[in-house]
Order: C-alpha cells, then structure tokens, then sequence
C-alpha cells in the first residue's frame, strides 16, 4: 500500500515535469527553426550561420560548471520557474523587433546568448530533477519519456510551426516560442514540495562552503570514477563530431537540396519521427542487449545516416537519412542519461552535469564553427556531412574499445558510489 502510494506520488510529480519539459522543448522547437530562417534572411555567410549555433551553444562552455553547482545548493523547481521566465521575456522582446523591422544579425546573436545562459539553468534544473522525482528503478522509463517530449516538442511539432509561422509572418514564431517558455514556468507551480539536493558530508559541516571547494568536490569525484569520465569523453566526442553536420542542416535542406523555408520544417519533422521512435525503441533494446550495445550501435548508426546524406541529392533520402540520425543520436541520449542517474551520486549530480555538459554542450559551438570552416573549405555543406559520418564510425569504434562490456550495470554503479563514500 505505501510502495503504491509512493510510485503514485512519484507519477504526479513526474507528469507535472514532462507537462513543462512538453512546452518549453515546443517553445525551443519553434526557436530553433525560426533563429536559422532569421540569420538567413539576414546573411547567406556559413560562417555567421554557424557562429550563430556556436552562440546558442556558448553559454554550456562558459556557465555549465557553476550552474550545475548552484543547483546542488539551491531548490531546482524554483531555478527552472525563474530560467523559462526569463527566456519568456528575451523571447518575447526578440518578437517585437522582428515585428519592428529593426533586427540584425548581431542582435540575433545577442538574444541567442541571453537565452542560451537561461537554457543551462533551466535543462540542467530538469536532469538532475529526475531521480528525485521517479525511483531509480524507473530512470530508463523517465529519460524515455522526457526525450520524447524533447523531441515531439522540437523537431515533432516546433519545425513545422516555427516554419511555417515563420513564412507567414516572422515575428510569430518568436511570440509563440515566449508563450511556450511562459506556459512552463507557470506549471511548474504544480510540482509540490521542495528540491533542494541533499547536501555532501563536507557541505554540512558548513552552510557556508566556497562554491570553489564544492566545485573541486565534483571533480575530484569524477577524476576517480573511471567509467563516468569515459563516459563523459565519448559523449563530447559525439557532441563535436556530429555538430559539424548539424549546424549547416539549414544551408543542405534550403542551398544544396533546394527545398523552401517552409519544407525545411517538413524535412527537421520527418527527423522528429526518427527520434521519437528511438526513444520508444531505446528501453527496450537496452532490456534485450546492452546499454553499451545500444551506445556503440547507435552512435555507428549516426555515422551511417550522416554519411548517406552527404552522398545523396534526393531530399526524400536526405530526410529519411536525417530520420535515422535522430533515433540513433536520441537512444544513444537515453543511454547515457540513465548511466548518469545510476553513476553519480545525487548530492553531487549538479556539479558533474555541470562538468559533463561543459565538455559535452561546450563541444557543440566549437563543431559548430569548425562545420562552417569545413564548408567553406569543401565549397558544400554536403561535404561536411560525409565528413561528420565518416568521423562517427571513428568515434563508435573509440567507445568499443575503451567502454568494456556490462560497464552499466547495477553492479557497477554500486562500485562507483562505494568509491564516492571511500573518498
């Protein structure tokens, strides 16, 4: 009776975490079409073109690491309410001058940056939430659950909308990408009780500890854990491989297969079908091989579908081939996310996202400016994503060989936190 009584409490909580995850990831999505069609209009250089993916991305590099330790001090429901308000507001005001005839390619940039520092509050506030709102043996289900509302939210529904709203009018898509933010701010008022981490034996002895010191504590902790830290790596290794395709997506849908603003976001939602059947596949090929069979596989499966597109001419297999990224890169994601949750213990799981998203999310504006260097170079951005595909099959074979197998199992993450209690 209270194990029932628990797991439903724990249900509520959770559907209350993915109803704000559904409308941000959707505002997110919307943004994310709507930002690239902007700078397009506004500069047809592939370099401001990446640099503005790097921009969106810079803010991980920068802020990942103190974010993450502040969200081991400070409740995480209230650090996401106040994230999604002000993305609302950086929105809303990109919105006005858009409608305004005023904006140019730096105040693009400018506003991708203020919303980029909100996004690490607000997305890492939302992982290190998840084992305090399921039990761990639900981590597999939640992660599912919470990349598919990532992905229905972005690429599912946000494309098409921020696309197609975007051809109508330019400044809706931002309006509707504020309202998005606004709306998940408000539910998460919904989400009773408190989230503050439980604090270290360290962090006890003083309410007052140096945020440097706690800082040190999650690195010290990572350097000795051995497989989350390889873990780490090959994840970085996949953020800057495959970024260096991703950040030209809309220079290879609009210049190389010749397709209009509008069918670019049919084109990012037949990518949004693939990721949501990776996330439903994803649990259950975990069930019936290996989270290390899943991880090398998939991130092989990447590099298969990256380098397909940059030998074909035909948006039919472009898109299909981009479909195929999407699963693969999202069950690789359910992977690694639940290897976090099992690995790190929950008083230090801010400050290692922190470091894990500084190197992983920190890649991705470093790939970013190299992928527009590389199409440069090339003279086609479908050269960069043969390029990327070929670099990935490098990439899975790197995790074959460093990650030894049953490296995710119960009985492992077990020695991983005996080690963080021996320290």
């Amino acid at each position: 009776m209270a194990e029932s009584t628990v797991r439903g409490r724990g249900d509520r909580r959770l559907r209350w975490l993915l109803a704000s995850s559904a409308a941000s990831n959707l505002g997110d999505g919307i943004g994310k079409v709507a930002f690239p069609l902007l700078a397009v209009t506004l500069t047809r250089d592939p370099l401001l073109i990446a640099g503005l993916s790097a921009t969106q991305f810079l803010p991980w590099l920068l802020f990942a690491l103190p974010a993450g330790a502040l969200l081991d001090r400070i409740d995480r429901r209230r650090a996401m309410i106040l994230a999604n308000s002000a993305r609302a507001v950086v929105v809303g005001g990109t919105a006005a001058l858009v409608a305004a005839g005023g904006v140019t390619i730096w105040m693009v940039y400018v506003a991708a940056l203020l919303i980029g520092v909100a996004e690490v509050v607000a997305d890492s506030a939302a992982n290190v939430l998840i084992p305090a709102v399921v039990g761990e043996g639900s981590l597999d289900g939640a992660n599912s659950k919470l990349q598919a509302c990532e992905i229905v939210g972005q690429t599912f529904l946000g494309g098409p909308v921020g696309s197609a709203t975007f051809a109508l009018f330019a400044a809706f898509p931002f309006l509707l990408n504020s309202v998005g933010f606004a709306i998940a701010a408000v539910v998460l008022i919904g989400l009773a009780g408190s989230y503050r981490a439980r604090p270290s034996t360290e962090a006890s002895e003083s309410s007052r500890t140096a945020l440097r010191t706690e800082l040190a504590e999650g690195f010290r902790w990572l350097k000795h854990s051995g497989l989350v830290l390889r873990l780490v790596v090959v994840a970085g290794l996949i953020s800057l491989v495959s970024e260096l395709a991703q950040a030209q997506l809309v220079l290879y849908a609009i210049d190389f297969l010749r397709l209009s603003e509008a069918a670019f976001g049919v084109f990012a939602f037949v990518g949004g079908i693939g990721g949501l059947l990776g996330a439903g596949v994803a649990p259950r090929l975990v069930k019936v091989s290996s989270r290390r069979a899943v991880l090398i596989g998939g991130t092989a499966c990447c590099g298969v579908a990256f380098t397909g597109m940059g030998l074909t001419s035909s948006p039919i297999a472009g898109a299909a081939l981009f479909g195929l990224f999407a699963a693969a890169v999202v069950a690789v994601n359910i992977v690694l996310g639940t290897a976090r949750h099992k690995l790190v213990p929950g008083e230090l799981l801010g400050r290692v996202l922190g470091v894990w998203r500084t190197v992983v999310w920190g890649a991705i504006p470093i790939g970013a400016l190299l992928g527009g260097l590389l199409t440069h170079a090339l003279g086609s951005p479908a050269r960069t994503f043969l390029t990327s595909g070929l670099l990935l099959f490098g990439v899975a074979g790197f995790a074959f060989v460093s990650l030894r197998r049953g490296a995710f199992d119960d009985e492992t993450a077990t020695e991983v936190r005996v080690l963080h209690q021996d320290q």
